[in-house]
């Protein structure tokens, strides 16, 4: 099973709100997911973002891969902390 973080959609037509997850990569971007990672709610200014970095970290350190999406929001979370 190789699993992947990615974003699942939410939100009415026209604003989305996301849940970034971590998921089986078989599974379609709104179906089942493993465990939520945070959120993301690019409508609002400046983009809301909440982020368990722990969550995140164990399962990049059991091998899960990071969308391109994912990866710049946790880059510009980890640069806001710095």
């Amino acid at each position: 099973m190789a699993v992947k973080i990615r974003l699942t959609r939410k939100g009415k037509k026209g604003k989305p709100f996301y849940r970034i997850v971590a998921t089986d990569e078989r599974n379609p971007r709104d179906g089942r997911y493993l465990e939520v990672l945070g959120t993301y709610a690019p409508t609002v200014d400046p983009a809301q973002v909440t982020l368990k970095m722990d969550r995140v970290d164990y399962w990049k350190s059991n091998g899960a891969q990071v969308s391109q999406t994912v990866s710049e929001i946790v880059k510009r979370q980890q640069g806001q902390k710095a």
